[in-house]
């Protein structure tokens, strides 16, 4: 997926889905919801916090719920894009227009909305040396399958160097800049400070 400059602009370049996409940000505009464009994919935030996203595959579209982990999922809808590596988000995928239905999604939505205004956001566990995708990187490796793939054939010591890397930006310009500096040296293989070491 190229990079786009605008929300529209993702809508348009995603012609299978196009209707889908224009139905589901119709949805989240119908909220209190501010509608923004963070890595190349429609983010919808509440007081500067990502609350969710809304993307397309080849197969299926849908939505990415930033701290989804703490959603009810009265209707069971939920998924987590990787087992074990995914802490805090989940998504709601659909694989055609027919499955959607509006009073659901908003359901899912609002309650999104109050966890967000409650505070309740996950939070990464330093304790372990397991390797915690931050939800930005996530994102992103999710809109690229060829970045996702470069991405989970690098060793454990340099995808952890890059979470760290996006995960102690503190402010969202950063953790941007920084995901856009990484991209192609996770594409080229290379670890985050691998030219220091062969000095």
């Amino acid at each position: 997926m190229k990079k786009v400059s605008s929300v529209e602009e993702y809508i348009e370049e995603n012609t299978k889905w196009t209707e889908a996409l224009s139905i589901l940000r119709s949805i989240m505009l119908s909220t209190e919801l501010e509608e923004t464009l963070k890595w190349s994919i429609p983010t919808y935030t509440i007081q500067g916090k990502n609350v969710l996203g809304i993307s397309a595959f080849k197969d299926h579209f849908g939505i990415w719920f930033f701290n989804g982990v703490f959603l009810k999922d009265h209707y069971n809808l939920l998924r987590n894009a990787q087992e074990g590596k995914t802490k805090a988000m989940r998504q709601l995928n659909f694989s055609s227009i027919e499955e959607m239905d509006k009073n659901v999604i908003l359901h899912y939505v609002k309650e999104a909305i109050e966890n967000q205004k409650l505070g309740k956001e996950a939070k990464p566990d330093r304790t372990k040396k397991d390797i915690v995708i931050p939800e930005e990187l996530h994102a992103v490796l999710n809109n690229n399958s060829e970045l996702k793939n470069a991405f989970s054939n690098l060793t454990p010591y340099k995808q952890r160097e890059y979470c760290e890397y996006i995960q102690s930006a503190k402010r969202e310009t950063t953790k941007q800049s920084r995901l856009e500096k990484i991209s192609p040296m996770i594409l080229q293989g290379v670890g985050l400070h691998d030219k220091y070491k062969n000095c």
